[in-house]
C-alpha cells in the first residue's frame, strides 16, 4: 500500500517537533463521516528491552496485522526488524517506530479501511500522537487505544463493559476511558484522523469481544514478539 513521503526522517527533538507542528493542520477531524470498515489494521512494536534506552540502536520489530472487521480472522501480516530510529524523548516516541512501521505498511497488499494504533492520537501534549501522524502519511482513518493515559485526567468509568468517560487535558477532551471488559481496568481511546470519537469507540468495543485489549493489538503485539525473539541469542 501508498504511504506518503511527507518529511524527512529527523535527527534532533527539535526538528521533530516541528514535523508534528507542520503536519497537524492536516488531520481531518471536523465532522467525518462515519467508518465502516470491512479490514482493520493494528499496528505495534516491540523492543529488546522496555525501548527507553538512551541511544538508537535498541533493537525492535514492527508488525500490522489486517483483520477482517467481522469475523476479526487475519488478512494479511506485514513484519519488520531493525534499530530504533530516535533516541527515547516523551512526546516523541512515534518517531522511533514510524520507520520501521511505515515499511510495514508498504509490504501490505491489502489497503485496511482502519488503522489501530498501540499508542495515542489526540490524547498527545502537542495534540500529534502516533495514530494522527501514521492517519495523515496514509490518508486512512486511524485512532489509538492505550493501556495508560500519556496526558490528561479523568473520572474511572462504571464497571460494566462500554461504560466510558471523558479525557480531559487542559479543559480539553483529548479522548475517552473506555471499559472494555467487566471489571477490568479500562483503556484509553483516542481519535487519529478521518474518525470521530464516538465512532472510534464502538470499534474499540468490536474488536475487544472477549479481551481488555483489542484483537488488531493482541495479534501485532504477538507478531512483534515472535519476529523480535527470533532475532535474539537463545
Amino acid at each position: 500500500m501508498e504511504v506518503r513521503d511527507l518529511h524527512p526522517w529527523p535527527g534532533t527533538p527539535e526538528e521533530a517537533r516541528a514535523i508534528q507542528d507542520r503536519l497537524r493542520p492536516l488531520l481531518d477531524l471536523d465532522d467525518p463521516a462515519p467508518v465502516s470498515p470491512r479490514t482493520v489494521a493494528g499496528l505495534d512494536v516491540s523492543y529488546a528491552g522496555d525501548g527507553r534506552d538512551d541511544g538508537t540502536a535498541a533493537r525492535l520489530a514492527a508488525a500490522v496485522v489486517v483483520l477482517d472487521a467481522g469475523s476479526l480472522e487475519v488478512v494479511e501480516e506485514s513484519v519488520v526488524t531493525g534499530t530504533a530510529a530516535f533516541p527515547y524523548v516523551p512526546g516523541l516516541f512515534a518517531f522511533r517506530e514510524l520507520p520501521a512501521l511505515v515499511e510495514a505498511l508498504r509490504r501490505l497488499n491489502t489497503v485496511p479501511d482502519l488503522l489501530v494504533c498501540d499508542g495515542y492520537g489526540l490524547a498527545h501534549p502537542r495534540r500529534f500522537g502516533l495514530a494522527c501522524h501514521l492517519g495523515v502519511l496514509t490518508g486512512l482513518p486511524s485512532l489509538g487505544i492505550a493501556k495508560r493515559p500519556f496526558v490528561g485526567a479523568y473520572d474511572p468509568p462504571g464497571e460494566e463493559r462500554g461504560s466510558a468517560g471523558p479525557l480531559r487535558d487542559g479543559g480539553e477532551v483529548v479522548g475517552r476511558v473506555l471499559r472494555t471488559r467487566q471489571g477490568v481496568k479500562p483503556v484509553f481511546v483516542s481519535v487519529g484522523h478521518r474518525i470521530g470519537l464516538d465512532e472510534a469507540c464502538r470499534v474499540a468495543l468490536a474488536l475487544s469481544p472477549e479481551f481488555r485489549l483489542p484483537e488488531t493489538t493482541r495479534r501485532a503485539d504477538r507478531l512483534s514478539r515472535d519476529a523480535l525473539a527470533g532475532l535474539l541469542p537463545s
